[in-house]
């Protein structure tokens, strides 16, 4: 367990910012964790997962944990379903890939999300019609104050859209070290609902397609509109697609005919931040290294050398046009440090 003084960042967050740590150390065990919370439970902490949604803003005088723990086990739960549980350390896609690979179902949607296995539920992932929670059955924990292990239950997590206890009551209180899926081995449940992946399954011909099938449309889908990481500085969507009120809508509706809309009950509907973004007049504009992404406008990027600071600048001039031109108020999706 080494000790690293002013570690650069560059490398450990997706928007490619360059800040240093005063301390870092990668943890590569849970016993390597527990020994580090309890020698520097007096030195401020900051935890580190793939950093994929995430923006620097300043330096961090803090110690770094890098939680690298690696490991993916499997048990059987029903005639239908294993129990997956995967730890912290593992990348996302590559846990998703290998699920695919052993013909458990359930996590395609959400195939080619960065980041690692440990931040999915602080964030409660979703993509395509699927979220973690559809799945997720416990996870593991340690506390922070007192080193001590605890297993969070669905309802514990109290997960919300993009949301859940970790962000909220829990934030900076546990580490998750691993994660545990229920997940089908036959008789898969898809969901090809969004037109975008029936699209991509048409094209290809598919009429009855497996879970394989639906990880390649999303993957194809995701490609064509995402920027990858490691060519362009990105953390995925930056900001939460807003739920507005069926009146404000209505109202908005009336300038905006075509604004697309998604109905989620009688009295609300979510409307996509990346349209209303587009709409006005960011998509593709670069404010010195700076920008908004030129095929999804939901995506801020580093064109090379932006700042924290540059990038949050560009983030709050878009919420302020969005608020002046639609009344609607944009919440940032990815955590800001």
């Amino acid at each position: 367990m080494e000790l690293e003084s002013q570690k650069s960042l560059k490398h450990l967050n997706t928007f490619g910012i360059d800040v240093p740590a005063s301390q870092y150390i990668k943890i590569t065990s849970e016993t390597a964790l527990i020994q580090a919370l309890k020698q520097h439970n007096k030195t401020p902490l900051f935890i580190l997962s793939g950093g994929s949604n995430m923006l620097l803003t300043k330096s961090l005088d803090a110690l770094v944990l890098h939680i690298a723990i690696k490991g993916i086990t499997t048990q059987k739960n029903t005639e239908n379903t294993v129990l997956v549980t995967a730890s912290a350390g593992e990348n996302w896609h590559d846990f998703v890939q290998y699920c695919i690979s052993k013909n458990y179902g359930g996590l395609e949607n959400l195939s080619l999300i960065p980041g690692y296995v440990g931040s999915s539920p602080i964030q409660n992932i979703g993509a395509y019609g699927v979220e973690l929670k559809d799945h997720f059955v416990s996870c593991e924990a340690i506390h922070i104050a007192t080193g001590a292990k605890k297993i969070f239950s669905k309802e514990d997590c109290l997960f919300g859209y993009r949301n859940s206890f970790f962000k909220n009551e829990g934030k900076s209180q546990y580490v998750i070290t691993s994660v545990t899926f229920r997940l089908t081995t036959k008789e898969h449940i898809l969901n090809t609902s969004y037109g975008a992946i029936e699209n991509a399954l048409s094209e290809k011909g598919i009429s009855s397609p497996s879970i394989r099938d639906v990880a390649d449309a999303v993957i194809m889908i995701r490609q064509s509109k995402l920027p990858d990481p490691k060519k362009i500085g990105n953390s995925g969507s930056f900001f939460k697609n807003p739920v507005i009120s069926s009146k404000v809508f209505k109202e908005l509706q009336q300038k905006f005919p075509e604004i697309p809309h998604y109905i989620i009950s009688s009295s609300q509907v979510k409307v996509p931040a990346g349209w209303l973004i587009e709409k006005a007049g960011f998509k593709g504009k670069r404010f010195g290294d700076a920008g908004v992404h030129n095929k999804q406008a939901l995506v801020l990027v580093n064109h090379g050398n932006a700042t924290g600071k540059e990038i949050l600048a560009l983030a709050q001039k878009i919420q302020a046009e969005i608020k002046s031109v639609f009344g609607i108020s944009l919440e940032a999706e990815v955590n800001i440090f």
